[in-house]
């Protein structure tokens, strides 16, 4: 049996407090993807932090565990990971 899988986005920064102030401003998708390209730290940046998508297991936990709280097409709270402050757009879940 395959895992449940997702496609999210994310943005990655290194404070809280700027996870939080990016929050406030990201409405829609262009927004979060316009907000990845210039402050990610992650390469994912280049393509608006788009990760694709990728099966249950393979995120670190509190990431993952974001991943499948999320509602689909909204931006998380601010998730800490030992990478830095996440900011998670799922745009779909395939939970077969």
């Amino acid at each position: 049996m395959v895992a449940p899988s997702a496609w999210a986005s994310h943005i990655l920064v290194p404070s809280k407090s700027e996870a939080v102030q990016m929050r406030e401003k990201i409405v829609k998708l262009k927004d979060f993807q316009k907000m990845a390209r210039k402050k990610s730290t992650c390469p994912s940046s280049q393509k608006g932090g788009d990760l694709g998508w990728f099966r249950k297991g393979q995120m670190v936990p509190p990431f993952e565990e974001a991943v499948w709280k999320n509602e689909l097409s909204t931006v998380s709270a601010p998730v800490k990971t030992q990478f830095g402050y996440h900011l998670i757009w799922v745009h779909e879940r395939d939970e077969a």
